[in-house]
C-alpha cells in the first residue's frame, strides 16, 4: 500500500500520523475484502485549511472534521467491479495499485472533538481516518440504516486495531 501524506499545517499532536493512518487504512481494506493493493492521499491541515476546500469543492462555508474525494464510483460500497471495468483511470500505470483518493483531516477538529469526547487524540484521528476510508470504498451515511451500517464498521475497524475511547 501506498500512503501519500503532506502536512501542510504545524500543529504536532505528538502522534505518529503515518503510522497510524496506514494501520487504520490497511485494515479498512481488510475488513471490506479490497483484494488489491491501494494507494491512498492524506493531507493534514488546519481548520481554516479544511474551511476553503470545504468551500470551493462542496459550497459549505464552515470548517468539518475530514473531507473524503474517493476516485472510484461504486454500483455498491466495496463493489469494485466499476475500476475493475475502468483499468485505465482507477489504477496506477507504475504500481497496479487502486488509486482510492483523498483524505483531508483538519487536526484542530481532532483536538477539539477528541476533548468533547473524552477520548484520546489517537482515538479521534484514527476514528476520522476510519471514516474517510469507508467513504473512499463507497459507504455513506444519509439515511439512519446508512449511519449505523458505518458507525458498526468504523467501531469494527478500530477494535480490530485495538484503539478505543
Amino acid at each position: 500500500m501506498t500512503l501519500n501524506v503532506e502536512k501542510e499545517y504545524g500543529l504536532d499532536l505528538g502522534l505518529d500520523y503515518e503510522n497510524i493512518a496506514r494501520q487504520v487504512i490497511e485494515q479498512a481494506l481488510e475488513s471490506e475484502g479490497c483484494p488489491y493493493e491501494a494507494e491512498v492521499n492524506l493531507l493534514l491541515t488546519s481548520d481554516e485549511g479544511i474551511h476553503e476546500i470545504n468551500l470551493e469543492y462542496r459550497g459549505i462555508d464552515a470548517p468539518t472534521d475530514v473531507l473524503s474525494f474517493p476516485q472510484i464510483e461504486y454500483e455498491a460500497p466495496a463493489d469494485f467491479s466499476w475500476a475493475e471495468s475502468h483499468e485505465t483511470d482507477c489504477f496506477h500505470p507504475e504500481t497496479g495499485e487502486l488509486l482510492l483518493g483523498d483524505i483531508i483531516v483538519s487536526l484542530d477538529k481532532v483536538v477539539e472533538q477528541a476533548e468533547k469526547y473524552r477520548h484520546g487524540r489517537k482515538r479521534e484521528f484514527a476514528f476520522l481516518i476510519a471514516h474517510s476510508m469507508l467513504h473512499l470504498l463507497g459507504y455513506d451515511h444519509m439515511t439512519e440504516e446508512e449511519a449505523a451500517d458505518m458507525e458498526a464498521r468504523q467501531s469494527s475497524v478500530l477494535a480490530c486495531l485495538n484503539i478505543n475511547r
